[in-house]
């Protein structure tokens, strides 16, 4: 009966090949050749992922060469389908609307029970080995794993996503609509809180909202680089920079405004506006900062604070060309431009679009 299987397949009649292997399958379930016939069948019929599985079982069981060699170009073949296949949809993907605007594909946790398999999904699906996938995936925080055309990245994540590989993407133009503020001062916080602040063109203005309108807030940590001299290991005179001091940043989500107030230590004027301390002025900024902190955490209990911003930044800091793009919207004082600036309005604006209480955002 196997002949007949071969000769259906030679005809490419592939209903009566299917009729004939039910019946091999009862009666030879074992027999390396109706095994590899079975696969075939698998893989002209497109269940690309079953018959692999058999080839490289056939691979491991079977001493037969003849048979070894056919696994072999099965997988081969199969090999060069899905690539085709890859291909067909990233064109596809690419081809809808708006499909090739700028965009990142983040990476979220995955629990350390379902890494070995999470691994094992993110190495096939993008292609690489299963030991890089393994270090590329998130314990905490985010990863900034690529960059690109905004549809391929939507193809992709929403293979990781099935994949049960926790990911999200977005379009930069979107992180780019965010309104940024940035606060010099409260100048009141009952009954509402009113903000002294700069917009993005610089002008200076003042802005009330509710506390219930704030969403998250995101902290971070900035580092101050300073050139210094210092000595090397033959006793000589050398520059390098170093990280000398850390700006404190913290965002104020306003979703329904589609904004961001920002606030830093260097540039809120402590001895205007709410008394946060009798006497600001003569404080360090240090502990001027933390007092207001104190005065957000009493004022938004229930906020959730994102300040996993430093491992972030380190996975994100390596894409110049992303970076080089973003506006900052900081006023920090430095002697050369940091692309840690960038990348924490990056995660600020990853924030906010990834919590919009809207369908749609990745």
């Amino acid at each position: 009966m196997i002949e007949r299987v071969a000769a259906a397949f030679e005809r490419k009649d592939y209903r009566e090949a299917a009729q004939l292997l039910k019946q091999l399958l009862k009666t030879s379930p074992n027999n390396p050749l109706v095994q590899f016939y079975t696969a075939r069948l698998q893989e002209v019929t497109g269940k690309l992922e079953a018959a692999e599985k058999v080839y490289r079982q056939l691979l491991r069981d079977t001493t037969n060469p003849k048979i070894l060699t056919a696994a072999r170009q099965g997988l081969q073949r199969l090999e060069t389908t899905k690539k085709e296949q890859r291909q067909t949809a990233i064109a596809q993907a690419k081809a809808e609307p708006g499909s090739t605007e700028l965009g990142v594909l983040i990476l979220e946790p995955v629990p350390p029970e379902a890494k070995t398999a999470a691994a094992q999904n993110f190495a096939r699906i993008m292609n690489i080995d299963p030991y890089t996938a393994r270090l590329l995936l998130q314990s905490r925080g985010w990863r900034l794993y690529r960059t690109g055309a905004i549809g391929e990245l939507k193809f992709f994540g929403q293979q990781l996503r099935e994949a049960k590989i926790p990911c999200f993407w977005v379009a930069m133009g979107e992180i780019q609509k965010i309104n940024v503020f940035r606060v010099s001062y409260f100048q009141t916080a009952f009954p509402q809180p009113t903000v002294i602040c700069s917009d993005q063109s610089d002008r200076i203005g003042s802005l009330t909202f509710n506390w219930s309108e704030v969403s998250h807030r995101v902290d971070g940590l900035l580092p101050i680089f300073e050139e210094v001299v210092d000595l090397d290991y033959r006793k000589k005179l050398q520059r390098k920079v170093q990280t000398q001091d850390y700006a404190q940043f913290c965002d104020l989500h306003l979703p329904s405004r589609r904004s961001i107030l920002r606030l830093y230590d260097s540039g809120y004027q402590f001895q205007n506006g709410i008394h946060l301390t009798p006497e600001p002025d003569k404080d360090t900024i240090r502990r001027n900062w933390n007092r207001l902190l104190e005065f957000l955490n009493h004022q938004l209990p229930n906020t959730k604070v994102w300040s996993d911003f430093t491992p972030f930044a380190e996975t994100a800091l390596d894409q110049t060309e992303l970076l080089d793009r973003i506006k900052s919207h900081m006023h920090l004082f430095r002697r050369t431009e940091s692309h840690w600036d960038p990348a924490f309005q990056l995660y600020s604006g990853l924030v906010f679009l990834k919590n919009l209480p809207v369908p749609g955002n990745g």
